[in-house]
C-alpha cells in the first residue's frame, strides 16, 4: 500500500505502468530510478505557452518554489471519481508507460500496448490523466531508430549509450510537468465559465461530463471556443451513463452504521434542509451558484502549481471560499479549504528552511495548523448527505479518515523529528518508504517485524520532552479514525487506513494497539482473497462449461454430456507476508507460532540435530520450562490462535497451519481444555496430510518438546554377562584361584576408588542382541503418534530397528528397543531419533547425570529461582522470551563463552563398552533330583554337573564359587562390628574353613570344545542353618589367536552359570558341657556305687584309657553329647597329641539320651609369646579396633583362653556314623566354651607345686601318712606331730626368684612351726626342685584343707601367682 503523507494535495501524483512484455526486475530498475525523482525545480519547467494556459506556470525561469511528485503504485478506484474536482491532487495527474525495446521489438506495437493500457486503467469518461508519456529503453546499442518524428507522439526512447540517463529522465517528468499545468488551466477555464460553475455547485461532489455533452453558452467568445474544453483521451465522447452519477462502493455489501453527523440523526425533529434535491441535476442549471467552490479549486490548483510567490493568493483564496461557504453540502469543501491552508505553511516551511533548522517562540508553530485540522474533522464529521447517500457516504468516510491520519501524521512528523525542523518538514512532504523509520528512532521496528527489537519507554519519553508532543495525543488523535465509518470504505482504502494506523501505533510503541489493528488488517485481506477466489472459480466453471459444450456439440447430437473437475493451482504470492503479520500479531499476545520450525526436506544439507545442539549450548528445556512464567490471557490466546490457523487455511497454506497448531499446542497445552487440544492435533495431522499430499516438501521439526526421558540398558541375563578379569590373576597360586571368580576383596571397609569402579561403562558383547528402555512421556490429553523411534549412536557399529509408538494420553510410557553391536570397542547411546507423522526426524539426546553437569545445572536452576520475582517486567516485557534476553543469568552465561564452552567438553553420554565374542555353556544335567539335597550335620556328600558347550567358541578356563544362606548373615554381621572378638573369630572360621561347597580344580578338566560335555564334581558339606545354596561355573576363552602381532590385552572375560541348590540339614547331635579336670588318683577308680563291672571289657577299657603316668602332667577332657534324632548314632573322639600316642573313645547315643564322653589329655605349655598375640582375623578387612574396653589383665586371659582353647581343638576331634548305616560325618567343637578353671587344668603350671604328709620314725627315715584308698584325702592321727613336705618345681624356660605361702584351714586347731607366710625358696634354674617341710600338729579331729602359693618376685601383684596346691586331711581317732 500507498503511505499516507500528509501534504498530499500538493503532490502531483505519476503512475507508472509496465508496456509491453518488460521484465519485472528491468521494470523495478528504471521504476527506483524515476521514483528518486521526488521534486521538480520550478525553473526547470518549459514555459512556452504565453496565453490564459500559461497561469499556472512560473512567471520566469529563476522562480524558487518546487513541484512535488509522489509515485503511487495503484490508480484509484472508480469509486473516488466524484472526487476529481474536490480533490484532484488524489487522482494520477501524469501516467509514464516503462518499456524495454529489442531487437525484435517495434515501438508502434509499443505504443499501442500504452495506449491499451491507458484505457484499461481509466475510464472513458475520466478527465486524467492529464499528461502522458511511455519512456521506451533500449537493452542493447542499435536496437531501433531513436529518430521518431511526428509518427509516435507520446513515446520516447531512450538508447542504452545514452550517458547521465536519470538527468534526461529528469527533464522528461519536468516537460510532463509543465503539461499539467497547461492542462490544469484549460479545467479552470472551463469551470470558470457560468456553465462549469453550476456544474460545480450542481451536487455535493460534481464532475464535469465530456465535452460533448457541454451545451455551448450564448456568453462565451470565439476565443474561447478556440480552446479545448476539457482534455479527455477518449477517441468516443459520448457516454452511455449519466455524467454526474457517482458509482457505488465496490464490494460494500454491509449494512450502514456510521458515527454521528456522517448520517442524520433518526430522533432529529428537524427536516433535513432544501438543499438541492437529489437526481435532480437539470433544475440547477442556469441558477445563481457561489463561487466558492471555484476559489478552492482554484487554490488546490495553485497549491499543485507550486507557485509559493504567489502564496497569498493561495491563502486569499482559500479564505474566500470559506467565507462563501455557508449551505449545508460545502461543509466538505470547507474542511478541504481548511486541509488546504494547513498544507500551504508545510510546503513554503520546507522550501524556505531546507537544510536550516527551524525555530519556534513562545507558541508552538504547529498549533494554528492543528487548529485547522481539527475544524476540518469536525466538519467532515458532521456533514449529512442529502443525496445519493450510499455512494455519498463512503467518500465522505475516505475524506473524514484522510483528514484524521493527516493530524495524527503532522503531531506523529514533529514528534519522531524532535520538533519543528527540516527533518519534520521532509517527513510530510517527503516520507520516503519508510515514514515509521525515522532516523531519530534508529531502533523502531517495522509493524510486521518479529525480531526488531522496538525502542525502549525511555527512547520515546525523550522525544515527548523534546517537542512537547506526548504519545497518547498522537494516539488519541489517530483513534478517531477508528469506527463504523471503516465499513463503508471500499476495501482498499479500509486495508490502507488500518495498516497506517497500526504502523504508527507500533512506532508510538503501543504494539497491542498495533496488533489489534493488525487482526482488523488481516480480516478485510481475507475477505479479499475469499472473494477474488470466488470469482476465478465462477470465471474458470464458465469457461469449463462452454469448453465442454462445444466438444460435446462437435462429437454429436445425442453424447452425454460429463463434468470435469479441476483445481487451479492456488497462488501463493503475498502469503508469507500475511503469516508474518499472523505471527507479530500472535507474538504480541504471548504466543510464538514458530515455536516449531519449518524444515525443507528438499536441501541436502539439511542437519535434523541442528536444533538440538542450538538446544544444548543454550538454557536446558526443563529449566526454562520451570522458571517460565504464564503471560496473556488464555482465552484471549486460545482465540487469536483460532483466527490464525483460519487464515492460513483460507491462503491455503497447509505448512502454516500445521505448524501453528503444533506449536500452539506446544505452549499452551497446560490451559487448553481437551476438546481444544484434540481439535489442534487433529487439524495439524489433516494439514500436513494434505501438504504431502499436494507436493510439498515442507515438514516439521518435532513439535511434543523432549519426549525422551530416559534411556537404560537392560541387564544382561546372568548367564550372559561377561565380567572383566585381569590377566595377571590367572598365575596366582592355586590357593589365591578362588577369588579370581569371587572377585578380590578389598582389606578397607571404605574404598572411594572402588566405589568410583561401581560406575563402571556397561558390558555388551559383540554380535549378541541387547534391549534398552526408552521412557516416553505424553502431556496432553490425546495419544501421541511417533512414526520412527531410533536409537542415535556412536562409535562401533551398530544396528537396530526403528518402530512406530503410540504413547498414550497424560503418562510415561516404556518402550523396549533391541540393538546388536558389530564389532568390539566403544558404543556411545547419545539418545534418540524421533519422527512424527508428517514431521522431519530429531535427535534428543540425553548425557549422563555427572558431577560437573549437575552442578551447572543446579547453579543454572538457582540462579533462575534467583531471579524470578526480583524485577518487574510491564506489559510486553513480561514475555518470556523479552525475560529471558534481559536476565541477568542469561547475560552472565553469553559473556563467559570459555566457560561454556569447556562445560561442553565434559558432556558425557551412555557409554557401553563392546567386547569380542564369548563362548556360552549350559548345564545339560546334574546328580540331584529336583536341586535339593539333604545332609547330617557335618555330613560330606558329592554333586555331578555336566556342561554343555553350545557356542561356536571354546572354552579353556573354568573356576568355580559358592554361596550359601549362611554367608550373608554372617557378613552382615561382622560389617556392622558388634560382635566380641571371639564371636567375630567364630564367625570368620566358619565362612572359611566350613564351606557349603569344596571344588578340587586339580582334578577337574578346563577345556570344553564346542558342542562338547564336561562334568565336574562339588563336595557339599552340612551345615546347621543352611537352608539353601548356589554353585557358579565361571567360564572364559583366555588364549585366543592373534590375528595380528598386536599386544595381547591385559584383561579377559568371563561368563558365570550359577545353579541353586537347596539344602536341608538335620540336626542330630548335640555338644554340649565341655569341661576339663585336673588329674586325681580317684580318676582311675571305679565308684563302689557305680553299676559297673570292673571285668568288663568296657570297664578295663576305660581304666586303660584313664591309666597315665604322671598325673600331674595330664587333665581329663570331658563333652557331654546329645542325641536330638530318631536313630542311634556311634560318637568317636580322638586324641591326637604330640609326643603322646593316639587314643580314642567310642559311645553309643541312642536317640532322646545324652552321653558323656570322657579323654585324658596331657596339659599343654605355650610360650608366653604365642599366647600374647592377639586373636587373629581370618579375611582380609581392615583391622577394627574392639569395642569392648578391657583391663590388660583381662585381655590377657582372653587371649590365653583363646589360644589354649585352638590347641585344644587341634588335639581333639570328634566324629559320628550312623549306626547301622555307611552315612558318617564331623562333630564340631567350635560352639563350646573355654573357662578360667579349665584353662589352669589344661595349661603346663609355671611352678608346679605338690603336698605331702610325712612322719619320722625314730631312725629318721620318712615313712608317709596313710591315704584313703582313692587318695585323695590323707589320714593322720591327732596330737602327732607330721612335717608337711612341700616341693616346688620350675617348669617355665627361665629361672624364677619364688616365695612361698602356705594356707592351714582351720588354723585353730593346727599347732605348727615356723612362718607360713613369704617362706623364701629362692632363685630356681629351669627344672630346678626345692622343697620346704613345715612341722604340724592336729588337736583335734575333723577335716583339714591346706594350701599353697608359689609366688615370682618382680611381677605385679595381680600376676605374679606362678603355682599352688592343694591337700585334704581326716583326723580321726584310731
Amino acid at each position: 500500500m500507498d503511505p499516507f503523507t500528509y501534504a498530499s494535495l500538493a503532490q502531483i501524483r505519476v503512475l507508472l505502468l509496465p508496456v509491453g512484455n518488460i521484465r519485472k526486475a528491468t521494470f523495478e530498475k528504471w521504476a527506483q530510478d524515476i521514483r528518486s525523482i521526488d521534486s521538480v525545480r520550478l525553473g526547470d519547467i518549459t514555459t512556452d505557452v504565453k496565453d490564459e494556459r500559461s497561469r499556472f506556470m512560473p512567471n520566469h525561469q529563476l522562480a524558487s518554489g518546487y513541484l512535488h511528485l509522489a509515485y503511487p503504485s495503484h490508480p484509484p478506484p472508480d469509486s473516488h471519481a466524484p472526487l476529481s474536482l474536490f480533490r484532484t491532487s488524489d487522482f494520477p495527474l501524469v501516467v509514464i508507460g516503462i518499456a524495454s525495446c529489442g531487437e525484435n521489438d517495434s515501438l508502434a506495437t509499443i505504443l499501442t500496448h500504452f495506449q491499451t493500457s491507458l484505457h484499461e486503467v481509466f475510464p472513458q469518461e475520466s478527465m486524467f490523466p492529464l499528461a502522458s508519456n511511455c519512456f521506451v529503453f533500449e537493452e542493447s546499442d542499435s536496437t531501433t531508430n531513436i529518430n521518431l518524428g511526428d509518427h509516435f507522439p507520446g513515446l520516447v526512447v531512450i538508447p542504452s549509450v545514452m550517458g547521465h540517463k536519470k538527468t534526461y529522465v529528469g527533464t522528461l517528468i519536468a516537460d510532463l510537468c509543465s503539461k499539467v499545468l497547461v492542462e490544469l488551466a484549460t479545467v479552470m477555464q472551463t469551470l470558470e465559465s457560468p456553465l462549469g460553475n453550476e456544474y460545480l455547485n450542481a451536487t455535493l461532489f460534481p464532475v464535469l461530463p465530456p465535452s460533448s455533452e457541454l451545451p455551448r453558452s450564448l456568453d462565451d467568445e470565439p476565443r474561447r471556443d478556440s480552446l479545448p474544453l476539457l482534455p479527455s483521451h477518449n477517441s468516443q465522447p459520448e457516454l452511455t451513463s449519466p455524467a454526474l452519477r457517482s458509482k457505488s462502493p465496490l464490494g460494500l455489501k454491509r449494512n450502514s452504521t456510521m458515527g454521528p453527523g456522517l448520517l442524520p440523526s433518526r430522533h432529529s425533529s428537524l427536516p433535513m434542509s432544501p438543499a438541492l434535491p437529489p437526481k435532480k441535476r437539470p433544475t440547477t442549471i442556469g441558477a445563481a451558484s457561489s463561487h466558492g467552490r471555484l476559489f478552492k479549486v482554484l487554490a488546490d490548483f495553485f497549491l499543485l502549481a507550486g507557485r509559493l510567490e504567489e502564496a497569498t493568493i493561495c491563502v486569499y483564496r482559500y479564505t474566500e471560499a470559506i467565507v462563501l461557504f455557508k449551505g449545508p453540502n460545502d461543509a466538505p469543501w470547507h474542511a478541504s479549504a481548511l486541509e488546504g491552508l494547513a498544507t500551504i505553511p508545510i510546503v513554503e516551511s520546507w522550501a524556505s528552511t531546507h537544510g536550516v533548522n527551524g525555530t519556534s517562540g513562545d507558541k508552538d508553530p504547529w498549533a494554528d495548523i492543528v487548529d485547522k485540522l481539527n475544524q476540518a474533522i469536525a466538519l467532515y464529521q458532521k456533514t449529512t448527505p442529502t443525496s445519493e447517500p450510499e455512494a455519498t457516504l463512503s467518500l465522505l468516510a475516505y475524506l473524514y479518515c484522510s483528514s484524521v491520519l493527516r493530524h495524527s501524521t503532522l503531531l506523529y512528523s514533529v514528534w519522531s523529528s524532535k520538533g519543528w525542523g527540516p527533518l519534520a518538514f521532509t517527513a510530510m512532504i517527503q516520507p520516503g518508504p519508510s515514514p515509521f523509520l525515522p532516523a531519530t528512532l534508529p531502533n523502531n521496528a517495522s509493524p510486521t517485524s518479529a525480531s526488531s527489537a522496538r525502542n525502549s519507554y525511555a527512547a520515546l519519553e525523550r522525544l515527548t520532552s523534546i517537542t512537547g508532543i506526548t504519545r497518547a495525543q498522537i494516539a488519541a488523535s489517530l483513534s478517531q479514525a477508528h469506527g463504523p465509518w471503516l465499513l463503508h470504505l471500499d476495501s482498499r482504502e479500509r486495508v490502507r487506513t488500518l495498516e497506517f494506523m497500526a504502523a504508527m501505533y507500533g512506532s508510538l510503541g503501543h504494539v497491542r494497539k498495533e496488533a489489534y489493528l493488525l487482526r482488523e488488517v488481516l480480516g478485510c485481506i481475507m475477505d479479499l482473497v475469499v472473494c477474488g477466489r470466488d470469482e476465478r472459480a465462477a470465471g474458470s466453471a464458465r469457461v469449463l462449461s462452454a469448453g465442454l459444450t462445444a466438444r460435446n456439440s462437435s462429437l454429436g447430437g445425442n453424447a452425454a454430456q460429463g463434468t470435469v473437475g479441476i483445481r487451479e493451482n492456488e497462488r501463493t504470492e503475498g502469503n508469507e507476508s500475511i503469516l508474518r503479520i499472523v505471527k507479530h500479531v500472535c507474538r504480541v499476545h504471548g504466543v510464538d507460532l514458530e515455536a516449531v520450525k519449518l524444515v525443507d526436506m528438499n536441501n541436502p544439507n539439511r542437519d535434523s540435530q541442528q536444533s538440538q545442539a542450538s538446544e544444548d549450548a543454550e538454557l536446558d528445556d526443563d529449566l526454562l520450562q520451570s522458571a517460565r512464567e504464564p503471560f496473556g490471557w488464555p482465552e484471549l490466546q486460545i482465540g487469536i490462535i483460532r483466527e490464525a490457523i483460519a487464515v492460513a487455511e483460507a491462503l491455503p497454506d497447509y505448512p502454516a497451519v500445521a505448524q501453528f497448531s503444533l506449536s500452539s499446542l506446544k505452549l499452551l497445552h497446560p490451559v487448553m481444555s481437551p476438546g481444544d487440544q484434540h481439535h489442534l492435533y487433529s487439524t495439524a495431522s489433516r494439514a500436513l496430510l494434505t501438504a504431502k499430499r499436494r507436493g510439498d516438501r515442507r515438514a516439521m521439526d518435532y513439535w511434543s518438546g523432549k519426549p525422551v526421558v530416559s534411556i537404560e540398558i537392560l541387564p544382561l541375563p546372568l548367564v550372559r554377562v561377561p565380567v572383566e578379569k585381569p590377566l595377571y590373576i590367572l598365575s596366582q597360586a592355586a590357593a589365591g584361584t578362588t577369588s579370581i571368580l569371587a572377585g578380590v576383596k578389598d582389606p578397607f571397609l571404605y574404598n572411594p576408588r572402588k566405589l568410583m569402579s561401581g560406575q563402571a561403562k556397561t558390558v555388551l558383547v559383540q554380535n549378541e542382541p541387547f534391549d534398552l528402555v526408552i521412557t516416553l512421556q505424553n502431556p496432553y490429553v490425546f495419544d501421541l503418534d511417533l512414526q520412527s523411534l531410533q536409537l542415535s549412536t556412536s562409535g562401533v557399529s551398530f544396528t537396530s530397528k526403528a518402530s512406530p509408538v503410540v504413547v498414550p494420553a497424560n503418562s510415561y510410557h516404556p518402550v523396549t528397543i533391541s540393538g546388536k553391536a558389530l564389532e568390539p570397542g566403544t558404543l556411545v547411546i547419545r539418545g534418540c531419533i524421533v519422527q512424527a507423522p508428517g514431521g522431519a526426524a530429531r535427535e534428543f539426546v540425553l548425557p549422563l547425570s555427572t558431577e560437573e553437569e549437575e552442578e551447572r545445572r543446579s547453579r543454572r536452576r538457582s540462579a533462575l529461582e534467583c531471579e524470578v520475582g526480583r524485577s518487574k517486567h510491564a506489559g510486553l516485557d513480561s514475555r518470556y522470551w523479552e525475560k529471558s534476553n534481559k536476565r541477568g543469568s542469561a547475560q552472565v552465561g553469553t559473556t563467559t563463552s570459555s566457560t561454556a564452552a569447556a562445560a561442553k567438553k565434559t558432556v558425557r553420554y551412555l557409554e557401553c563398552t563392546v567386547v569380542p565374542e564369548q563362548p556360552l555353556l549350559r548345564i545339560r544335567r546334574t546328580s540331584l533330583t529336583h536341586g535339593a539335597v539333604m545332609l547330617y550335620n557335618g555330613e560330606m556328600s558329592t554333586i555331578r554337573i555336566t556342561l554343555e558347550n553350545v557356542s561356536s567358541l571354546p572354552v579353556d578356563l573354568i573356576r568355580l564359587t559358592f554361596d550359601d544362606s549362611t554367608i550373608a548373615p554372617a557378613q552382615q554381621a561382622l560389617a556392622e562390628g558388634e560382635l566380641s572378638v571371639f564371636d567375630t573369630y567364630e564367625t570368620e572360621y566358619d565362612l572359611v574353613h566350613r564351606p557349603l561347597f569344596t571344588w578340587d580344580s586339580e582334578r577337574e578338566p578346563q577345556k570344553i570344545d564346542p558342542g562338547h560335555k564336561r562334568v565336574i564334581t562339588v563336595n557339599c558339606f552340612g551345615k546347621v542353618g543352611c537352608t539353601s545354596g548356589a554353585i557358579h561355573v565361571s567360564y572364559a576363552f583366555v588364549h585366543r589367536p592373534q590375528e595380528s602381532l598386536q599386544e595381547p590385552a591385559e584383561v579377559f572375560y568371563t561368563r558365570q552359570l550359577s545353579y541353586p541348590v537347596l539344602v536341608t540339614v538335620y540336626h542330630m547331635l548335640e555338644c554340649q558341657g565341655m569341661d576339663i579336670l585336673s588329674y586325681t588318683g580317684a580318676t582311675t577308680t571305679i565308684s563302689a556305687d557305680d553299676d559297673i563291672d570292673e571285668t568288663t571289657p568296657e570297664a578295663k577299657a576305660r581304666k586303660s584309657l584313664l591309666h597315665v603316668g604322671d598325673i600331674a602332667d595330664w587333665c581329663i577332657f570331658s563333652i557331654e553329647v546329645r542325641n536330638t534324632y530318631g536313630l542311634p548314632f556311634e560318637v568317636t573322639f580322638e586324641r591326637n597329641q604330640e609326643g603322646v600316642e593316639p587314643a580314642s573313645i567310642t559311645s553309643l547315643v541312642p536317640p532322646g539320651s545324652t552321653s558323656r564322653v570322657v579323654l585324658p589329655v596331657k596339659k599343654i605349655s605355650l610360650s608366653e609369646e604365642h599366647v600374647s598375640q592377639p586373636i587373629p582375623m581370618l579375611s582380609d578387612r581392615q583391622y577394627v579396633v574392639s569395642s569392648s574396653k578391657l583391663s590388660p589383665a583381662e585381655e590377657r586371659a582372653q587371649r590365653e583362653l583363646f589360644w589354649y582353647r585352638e590347641e585344644l581343638f587341634k588335639v581333639i576331634h570328634g566324629r559320628w556314623r550312623e549306626t547301622g548305616g555307611t552315612r558318617a560325618g564331623d562333630l564340631s567343637l567350635r560352639q563350646q566354651r573355654m573357662t578360667m578353671p579349665m584353662l589352669e587344668a589344661l595349661r603346663v603350671e609355671t611352678a608346679r607345686v605338690r603336698m605331702t604328709l610325712v612322719r619320722y620314725d625314730e631312725e629318721g627315715n620318712a615313712q608317709p601318712v596313710p591315704v584313703d584308698p582313692p587318695g585323695s584325702k590323707y589320714l593322720p592321727q591327732p596330737n602327732e606331730f607330721v612335717y608337711l613336705r612341700t616341693s616346688i618345681t620350675n617348669l617355665s624356660p627361665s629361672e624364677l626368684l619364688l616365695t612361698l605361702n602356705l594356707t592351714l584351714e582351720p588354723s585353730d586347731h593346727v599347732v605348727y612351726q615356723g612362718e607360713l607366710q613369704d617362706i623364701p625358696i629362692g632363685r630356681l634354674a629351669r627344672g630346678e626342685v626345692h622343697e620346704v617341710e613345715t612341722p604340724v600338729a592336729f588337736v583335734a579331729c575333723g577335716h583339714f584343707d591346706f594350701a599353697a602359693e608359689v609366688r615370682a618376685l618382680g611381677r605385679p601383684r595381680d600376676s605374679s601367682l606362678v603355682g599352688h596346691g592343694k591337700m585334704r586331711i581326716t583326723v580321726s581317732d584310731p
